[in-house]
């Protein structure tokens, strides 16, 4: 990737848990293009993760901010304001969580109130987010929001529960405030829908190493891993893709186009 991609621009990152998060890479390629950032996650996940470290390293300032709160969201911006002196050029939401994933519930007996939780953690994060920033003018014209999915948003992964139903939540949003914020300051707003990656969310849902497994025999290229994904963020936040916006981008080695491939039928050939 060329360098200098971002430089002179600032960032938050949402979501660095450890060095397993998509959004740790994410920070750290941003940093290596040149960008400043401010790294934010959930009080009781900087509790449990590893978010200093990762502040310590980039140099980075970490203000904790519960995304299902509208009252941390917007201090989060009034705060990276006065930090950077004016707008951020782009946000990474990296948000996802499933109580009745966690809780070991079959989507068919959901607990409610957790289903409720997952889509208010895992989907309407993205509109708290982008609405705290548009009533504050804090994404910079031309700025750039990405947020993370996964293809279950359109096909049915039976053990993905709920988060299925989060995802697709998440991608409406990007479309809609996408449509709102390109018309009032030329921010673009877009997801991706990454390969499966072996994240600490993600290996929560069962069977996921298999899952995994399953996406890399399907897909030409492979899967992609957490480090290219990084890299199409990074691309993303730049202005190499400035009119690119409300779009779901499957960032997933051709797996989301692929009917069947021969490495999964070979699998049904043996003895």
């Amino acid at each position: 990737m060329a360098e200098n991609l971002l430089k002179g621009k600032k960032g938050i990152i949402f979501g660095a848990l450890n060095e397993m998060s998509i959004a740790w890479q994410v920070a750290e390629k941003a940093k290596e293009q040149g960008a400043d950032l401010i790294l934010t996650n959930a009080p009781i996940a900087m509790r449990m993760g590893e978010i200093n470290t990762l502040a310590k390293k980039l140099d980075a300032p970490v203000i904790a901010a519960d995304a299902t709160r509208d009252d941390d969201l917007n201090a989060l911006f009034e705060q990276s304001m006065t930090h950077f002196g004016g707008g951020v050029d782009f946000v990474l939401h990296s948000i996802g969580m499933s109580p009745n994933v966690r809780k070991g519930f079959p989507y068919t007996a959901s607990n409610h109130d957790f289903y409720l939780k997952t889509l208010d953690i895992s989907g309407l994060s993205l509109h708290r987010v982008l609405q705290a920033a548009y009533e504050r003018d804090a994404i910079n014209e031309w700025g750039s929001v990405v947020g993370l999915t996964y293809i279950a948003a359109q096909r049915v992964f039976p053990d993905y529960n709920d988060m299925a139903d989060a995802k697709s939540l998440l991608e409406s949003i990007a479309r809609s405030f996408g449509y709102h914020y390109g018309v009032k300051k030329k921010v673009r707003v877009n997801t991706i829908s990454q390969s499966p990656t072996m994240t600490t969310a993600g290996s929560g849902v069962k069977g996921f190493d298999k899952f995994v497994a399953y996406a890399d025999a399907m897909s030409p290229l492979g899967n992609a891993d957490a480090s290219a994904c990084a890299d199409y963020c990074v691309s993303l936040f730049s202005d190499h893709t400035r009119y690119v916006t409300m779009q779901n981008l499957f960032h997933d080695g051709g797996f989301s186009l692929t009917g069947v491939s021969n490495a999964v039928m070979d699998k049904f050939s043996e003895e």
